[in-house]
């Protein structure tokens, strides 16, 4: 079955992906962003994060408006989508792709950890991304996605 070969019980080498191993559970979101209008939309969401690929690999699902919520399913604000993320064999990086086919996207990023945070940066098309996971604690994080039409400089 698909579930058992995709699915792992923990991750392939302990303590190596840590930066994202952190956030395997399941959560409640609390999300906010601009409209295509400018103005601040705010969900409820949820998010879940498990080991995959022999625990070689931390994937997510991202679900918002949450399931069974006002909204969800609909674009521009709607997002339900999966990343799968990795970390290169060199140990320096981390290579991720978000796939959201509510809005037909696919992103590729590449990230590295900062301290206690995780950045991830994608820049193979317009906008830039770039993506952050801060403060995260045993029942909470903060994630920001931030855009930029000059490649980054603002």
């Amino acid at each position: 079955m698909l579930v058992d070969a995709l699915h792992a019980p923990g991750p392939a080498d302990p303590g190596a992906l840590d930066d994202f191993g952190r956030l395997v559970g399941a959560w409640r979101l609390d999300w906010s962003g601009l409209t295509p209008d400018g103005t601040w939309h705010h969900a409820t969401g949820e998010l879940h994060v498990g080991w995959v690929l022999d625990g070689r690999a931390v994937q997510d699902v991202w679900i918002v408006p949450g399931r069974g919520e006002p909204g969800a399913g609909v674009p521009p604000l709607a997002f339900h989508g999966t990343t799968v993320r990795f970390l290169h064999p060199d140990g320096d990086r981390w290579l991720s792709t978000w796939m959201e086919p509510v809005n037909g996207r696919v992103r590729r990023f590449t990230g590295r950890a900062h301290g206690a945070d995780v950045v991830l940066l994608s820049d193979d098309e317009e906008p830039w991304l770039r993506w952050r996971f801060t403060d995260v604690g045993p029942d909470s994080f903060t994630w920001s996605a931030e855009t930029s039409r000059d490649g980054g400089r603002t």
